[in-house]
């Protein structure tokens, strides 16, 4: 027995009983018998679990562990991968030791597999594993990537959720956004985003990549041509966390600032109004600017609005939504703000149809003939 593979040892004062537990158990991954190394890759799974004192202890199964994710044997390999993902998880140091000692390799095999069970736990080891800064790069010079995109595709539910959260994580490496682009990313992630609880880790997440892939032409084209696609931004707009809407808002603003002309309507035809003007009040400091940045842009004229105008606007979305009353105060607002631009919308047009009858297109001032809802 080599006493040295027992990370973190007691030293060398009183061996206790748990030491040599420990150590019996390490021994065993080690073993030549495929049955004895599988028994000991369940005991550190379940040991592991919870303690993050044997995660230390049992950071020495690592080498034997990867060496197993080789073995022919799936029941094997997938023992191997499930004593792992408890190892890295909580765990920084694990973690970068699971990829110096290969993991990366088999792993991204289980990624391709029709076992559906161990594509969902070699995702599962990738989205741990990416959580640190040193294993970001290395995980992001391999094929990944587009992997991950197709589980998004094709997986399981659970492997599809930790895919997108893999996939968040690399996004702190910019080269990686053209790479997500290329994969053609956007379809799978807006059919997961209208499946699942708008107000979901997983919703933001999504929303987030989407926010950052909207800086490209190709992603918006994408999302646009996508059925449901703006829509389903709108729905996280209102429904979703506040980190969620905070992503959804900014989403939107980039593509109206990208190409007014284009986008406006689209977003417009979605329903987004009411949204907005609720975002202005209730929510993140960066949520209200954005929020506020894309009314302006929502808006017919080309005009800059007065700053008493802007003011006004504040006003009035902070009275109606500070006298809702009863539990539903977001929904009754949502129904009171909509109601409002509908009848703006009435108005203003009555208003121009009675301009129509009385000037000629000369005489009627460039700022004035135009469709704008007033915001309130």
């Amino acid at each position: 027995m080599d006493s040295g593979r027992l990370a973190g040892g007691e030293g060398s004062g009183v061996r206790t009983a748990a030491t040599e537990a420990l150590e019996a158990i390490v021994n065993g991954v080690w073993s030549e018998d495929r049955e004895t190394r599988m028994d000991a890759a369940r005991e550190v799974r379940r040991l592991t679990k919870t303690s993050a004192r044997h995660r230390r202890h049992l950071a020495g199964t690592i080498e034997p562990l990867v060496v197993m994710l080789r073995d022919e044997n799936l029941e094997c390999a997938e023992v191997a991968i499930l004593a792992l993902l408890n190892l890295a998880v909580k765990d920084e140091r694990n973690k970068i030791k699971i990829v110096d000692a290969g993991a990366l390799e088999p792993l991204i095999c289980f990624l391709q597999s029709t076992n559906s069970n161990l594509q969902e736990y070699a995702t599962a080891v990738i989205l741990t594993l990416s959580a640190t800064s040193i294993n970001k790069p290395i995980i992001s010079s391999t094929s990944a990537i587009p992997l991950l995109i197709r589980i998004l595709k094709i997986g399981n539910p659970q492997a599809k959720i930790d895919a997108i959260l893999a996939l968040y994580n690399l996004l702190t490496i910019t080269s990686n956004l053209e790479a997500i682009l290329k994969s053609q990313t956007i379809p799978p992630l807006i059919t997961v985003l209208k499946s699942c609880n708008k107000s979901s880790k997983t919703a933001d997440k999504c929303c987030a990549i989407l926010e950052s892939l909207l800086a490209y032409d190709e992603a918006r084209t994408a999302l646009t041509a996508e059925e449901g696609g703006v829509l389903t931004l709108v729905e996280v707009l209102e429904d979703g966390s506040l980190h969620g809407r905070e992503h959804a808002v900014s989403a939107l603003l980039a593509m109206c600032e990208s190409d007014r002309n284009r986008y406006r309507e689209i977003i417009l035809k979605e329903g987004v109004i009411p949204g907005l003007l609720e975002l202005t009040v209730h929510g993140t400091p960066r949520s209200q600017s954005k929020a506020k940045q894309l009314l302006h842009l929502l808006r017919n004229s080309p005009y800059q609005r007065s700053e008493l105008e802007t003011d006004t606007l504040d006003n009035i979305v902070s009275t109606i939504v500070s006298r809702m009353e009863g539990e539903d105060c977001a929904g009754k607002a949502k129904k009171m703000l909509a109601e409002m631009v509908q009848v703006s919308m009435e108005q203003s047009l009555r208003h121009l149809q009675q301009r129509a009858l009385i000037c000629t297109p000369s005489e009627i001032p460039l700022n004035s003939c135009n469709s704008e809802v007033p915001l309130k």
